[in-house]
């Protein structure tokens, strides 16, 4: 499916809560949360794509199997956060969506760490 469909149906399920949200609130909600679950499983289907350009990059420049992985987890974890954080905000409860956001960015740095370790460890080498 292309961006278009997916805006379309982004649209329609936001001018359908929007109808639902005079009559019964959580009706809309709900609306939202499934036309988000269905984008975000349609999203998550291009990550074949993106993953085998990953691995022609990699093979190219020969960059190390783990830097890539973490590359991966970190995009991973900000794509998840970001989208549950979003409809947390959406139904009014912005406090949990801050926490998942909070949570979401102290992940990517535990993955990250041991990167920056390693690089720590290359301008260490570099000095001495």
């Amino acid at each position: 499916m292309t961006v278009i469909t997916m805006a379309a149906v982004g649209i329609t399920a936001v001018m359908l809560a929007v109808q639902f949200k005079t009559l019964k609130g959580e009706y809309g909600i709900y609306l939202t949360a499934a036309a988000c679950l269905f984008i975000f499983s349609y999203g998550i289907r291009r990550m074949d794509t993106i993953l085998e350009g990953l691995r022609k990059i990699q093979e190219y420049i020969k960059i190390d199997p783990v830097y890539l992985t973490a590359l991966i987890k970190m995009i991973g974890i900000a794509y998840v956060a970001e989208f549950s954080s979003g409809i947390c905000r959406d139904s009014g409860y912005s406090a949990i969506g801050t926490q998942i956001e909070i949570f979401g960015k102290l992940s990517i740095l535990a993955v990250s760490m041991p990167i920056i370790l390693a690089l720590l460890e290359t301008l260490e080498g570099f000095l001495l």
